[in-house]
């Protein structure tokens, strides 16, 4: 699997910044959640990761999503019961949990809405990230009104 220059570069950035070095193992698996934006589990990219890398085990696919977290290249997405999901997509958004298919989508969240949520934050509290997790059906799901 090729992890296109821009995010190598990214990569490289971001683990040096945590005192970290890259490795062909923690490329491939940044690489698997780039390439099929769709919230998966650690199994699922487990899975994806052997397709093109089959010496891979599932101890160093969680080591490497760990570090990609702790680097802030990646985020954790929990829901209520669920296996944890990893998302790449690091701008502010929020998620919707389609309890029908198990499916994860983004939803962006304009910059006035953000702002409206920090401003209600008591005096002195200052957020540095939000996390807005929207549980029900989607719509290839809800039967019409």
């Amino acid at each position: 699997m090729y992890l296109e220059e821009k995010y190598k570069e990214m990569l490289d950035n971001a683990l040096e910044r945590s005192g970290l070095r890259s490795t062909k193992q923690r490329e491939h698996i940044f690489a698997v959640l780039l390439e099929k934006r769709d919230h998966p589990t650690a199994d699922e990219i487990y899975a994806r990761a052997r397709e093109s890398m089959p010496s891979i085990s599932l101890a160093t696919v969680y080591n490497c999503l760990e570090t990609l977290v702790e680097s802030s290249l990646i985020r954790q997405v929990n829901f209520e019961r669920e296996p944890t999901r990893y998302c790449p997509n690091l701008t502010q958004h929020a998620h919707f949990y389609c309890k029908a298919t198990g499916e994860v989508h983004d939803v962006e969240l304009p910059d006035q809405l953000v702002g409206d949520l920090k401003s209600i934050l008591p005096e002195g509290f200052v957020a540095e990230h939000i996390d807005i997790a929207f549980n029900g059906n989607c719509a290839s799901t809800t039967p019409e009104l």
